[in-house]
């Protein structure tokens, strides 16, 4: 579909971009704009972003209705526009050619001589982000999409002028195999998103399609520490770069020094000292996404100052172990985790900062996930002290499994279930005290009960 969509931007019809304020689209509208392509646009909400693209000018519809799409040569969709659409049903009822998302980040990163794509189960927001900062410091202008905001660019995105395009890389519905990736990282392969993939190996087998997308002259880099990275990856016939702490890998850590107020630790690469950064976020799966970055720096020929300095900087990502404040002594933390692999790897890091008490707020996501790593999540709910579960949060799924999260609490010792998210912000501003941490985590609106204890 390459040179397919690209014929039809390159057409000067206008193009349609349906969901055109989402956290993805609205900067693919940007990137259109700049290439001279007359778009407009529809969106469920009036937002910011929405305002911010009439003020350049792009016609943008509240409400999807069949007679936005009159006129338009092609139409670009986001993941939550689907058939039953009414503008996505007009347009293929008038032969207007449906394009997804994912195919025009494709056509766009291969006007670039460099496409990062960062993929992975976990960490991908991060890493990306981390990404960013280095190439910012190497002042190489790049072109960012990051899938939350970083602080840096006060955005989930930037659009540069540089030759270097770095993109956070979703497996979910095989989107990423859309992508022309010229350095892809694999940051780790594990169960998830098992409404749409059938188990493990299918995961595997769609990671590899991805990284079988780089050409011959890119690069491959992956974590030697994850068995199921490296299964999937096995023999590719492709330049390999591995990163990791616990096995033989290419970039490595080693002199690890872990406080409460920072990490830092020397990078090796291929048995050479390269660089000496420092990190301001806990936890050893992120020196491992520091590695991540690192490796792509070191394949991009970027001087290790750069890298120290870019790392030095990064204090996070929105929702990735974000500081919202204190409440009676407590410090208030919010994380996107949402994987029992990524509470594992939370809990691993905040229970090694010394607190009293870590008082954590879930709410899990999706009725499917929640029902296949039900075992999982069991295990990891029961290491916090105390343990404030807040019903699932359905995101694009309805409860035909008849699940709740109370299923989880009565298993826990130290858990307790509530329906509302006010209830359970009442009951943590009574529990928290003087050096406990308060912990907000999954990817709903759980962030909400700290921002309200804080305020």
């Amino acid at each position: 579909m390459k040179s397919e969509l690209g014929k039809y931007i390159t057409s000067g019809q206008r193009g349609h971009l349906v969901g055109i304020g989402g956290v993805s689209m609205s900067p693919l509208a940007r990137v259109l704009i700049g290439m001279g392509a007359p778009i407009t646009g529809s969106d469920i909400n009036d937002s910011k972003a929405v305002k911010e693209l009439r003020d350049l000018g792009v016609k943008v519809y509240i409400g999807h209705y069949p007679e936005n799409v009159e006129g338009a040569g092609y139409i670009i969709r986001t993941a939550a526009a689907h058939d039953d659409n009414p503008e996505i049903r007009a347009a293929r009822e008038q032969g207007i050619p449906v394009f997804e998302r994912a195919e025009a980040w494709g056509y766009i990163m291969q006007s670039y001589k460099n496409a990062v794509c960062i993929s992975g189960t976990h960490g991908k927001t991060t890493t990306t982000s981390m990404v960013t900062h280095v190439l910012m410091e190497a002042q190489l202008d790049p072109t960012v999409m990051i899938g939350g905001t970083l602080p840096l660019l006060h955005a989930g995105y930037r659009i540069g002028g540089g030759d270097t395009i770095v993109l956070e890389s979703c497996e979910y519905y095989n989107s990423f195999h859309k992508f022309y990736p010229t350095i892809a990282a694999v940051l780790n392969v594990e169960e998830d998103h098992l409404d749409f993939f059938r188990d493990i190996e299918e995961i595997k087998a769609s990671f590899r399609t991805f990284a079988s997308l780089v050409p011959e002259n890119g690069t491959v880099i992956a974590n030697a520490d994850d068995k199921n990275t490296m299964d999937a990856l096995a023999g590719i016939d492709r330049n390999l770069i591995t990163f990791g702490v616990e096995n033989d890998a290419d970039v490595t850590a080693k002199n690890i020094n872990m406080s409460a107020v920072h990490t830092d630790f020397d990078v090796y690469y291929r048995g050479e000292f390269y660089a000496h950064p420092v990190l301001h976020i806990p936890g050893i799966h992120n020196v491992k996404n520091a590695l991540a970055a690192a490796a792509v720096a070191i394949t991009l020929g970027i001087p290790a100052k750069a890298v120290e300095t870019g790392l030095e900087k990064f204090g996070g990502a929105e929702r990735r172990f974000q500081y919202k404040g204190e409440y009676n002594g407590a410090r208030v933390y919010d994380d996107y985790a949402h994987h029992p692999s990524e509470l594992h790897a939370l809990l691993d890091a905040v229970m090694s900062l010394g607190y009293r008490r870590v008082l954590l707020a879930f709410q899990p996501h999706t009725y499917t996930r929640t029902k296949a790593l039900f075992d999982d999540f069991l295990s990891e709910l029961k290491r916090p002290d105390k343990v404030y579960l807040a019903e699932i949060y359905a995101a694009r799924e309805k409860n035909t499994i008849g699940i709740s999260s109370n299923d989880l609490a009565v298993l826990i010792d130290n858990a307790e279930y509530f329906s509302t998210l006010d209830e359970l912000a009442e009951q943590l501003k009574k529990d928290a005290g003087e050096g406990d941490i308060i912990l907000t985590v999954g990817a709903g609106d759980i962030y909400k009960v700290g921002e309200a204890i804080v305020k």
